[in-house]
């Protein structure tokens, strides 16, 4: 990760949009632009992008992904957009890539590296017979990212705090966590833009229900210094058991998932397009077509 991200009007900067939905719309007439020049090997249609989900127990979590798998379908109309599981869920990621009749872009529904994204996935990859596919970065760290979860805070109640209260507040970013390194890297990456979303003074702590600090700890330290107004963010794609663990820690607000927000989607989008421009792990040298203006957001 670089220490100065690029930027582009709308995400960063003075420029900053007033809305999710202007923003969205540049970033899908840019892609829209481009998308018809984009091809793989030879094929004279662009790769397909599969969503890479953990897969949950929980009925929600699936209802979330295939809702997700729509938003991203209405932003790229036209790309062939499916749905693979790594367990628990149909359709698994094996049999969404037997499926399908060439090869695609793997964007992982995961908001940091870890196991899944550098072991679980190449792994099914490797079984494929799609020597052309690839797969994308992680969605996080990334501004489409805090704002989504800035968002969900703000559905569930936050508001930014009178001047005068600012020391009393806090958030809690819970994450999954893993023992891989880079995931707490990405989180505290995530925790910075969104406490640069928020305004005000109010710190975002990062927190975990796997690994490292836990949301409960994270909570009474910030307590015990005398924040009182504490809300935790949900750093989850869609609902499951780690994502409520997260939430039964908040003393106040606790936001939702992130679920099928338009800012998730654009930046699966985004994901995508990198992977084709910048290419990403068996496939680099199968890459053609131009770099796209999403290229030049803020990425990790």
């Amino acid at each position: 990760m670089t220490a100065q991200e690029p930027t582009l009007p709308g995400v960063d900067g003075p420029d900053r949009f007033d809305s999710t939905g202007q923003l969205l719309a540049l970033i899908t007439a840019q892609l829209s632009s481009q998308l018809s020049r984009v091809t793989l090997n030879g094929s004279g249609r662009p790769p397909a992008l599969v969503a890479v989900a953990h897969g949950s127990r929980d009925p929600e979590a699936l209802r979330t992904a295939h809702a997700l798998i729509e938003t991203v379908r209405g932003l790229r109309p036209g790309l062939t957009v499916r749905l693979g599981h790594l367990q628990l869920n149909e359709p698994l990621l094996d049999d969404t890539l037997a499926a399908l009749p060439g090869d695609a872009v793997l964007v992982p529904l995961m908001l940091a590296h870890g196991h899944h994204t550098t072991a679980g996935i190449p792994r099914v990859l490797a079984r494929a017979a799609h020597p052309g596919t690839r797969i994308a970065a992680p969605l996080g760290p990334h501004a489409l990212l805090a704002e989504a979860l800035h968002d969900r805070l703000t559905e569930a109640g936050w508001r930014v705090p009178r001047p005068r209260d600012a020391h009393r507040a806090a958030v809690v970013l819970g994450a999954a966590g893993s023992r891989d390194p880079r995931s707490a890297r990405d989180t505290a990456r995530t925790a910075a833009l969104l406490q640069a979303r928020l305004g005000g003074g109010v710190p975002v702590v990062p927190a975990y229900t796997t690994a490292g600090a836990g949301v409960a700890d994270a909570v009474r330290e910030l307590a015990a210094a005398g924040r009182r107004d504490i809300a935790v963010a949900s750093c989850f794609a869609a609902p499951g058991r780690l994502a409520a663990a997260a939430a039964a820690a908040a003393p106040g607000i606790a936001a939702a998932p992130l679920g099928a927000h338009p800012s998730v989607a654009a930046l699966m989008l985004h994901r995508y397009d990198q992977a084709l421009s910048a290419g990403r792990g068996p496939a680099d040298r199968a890459v053609t077509g131009p770099a796209t203006a999403a290229t030049r957001l803020a990425t990790a």
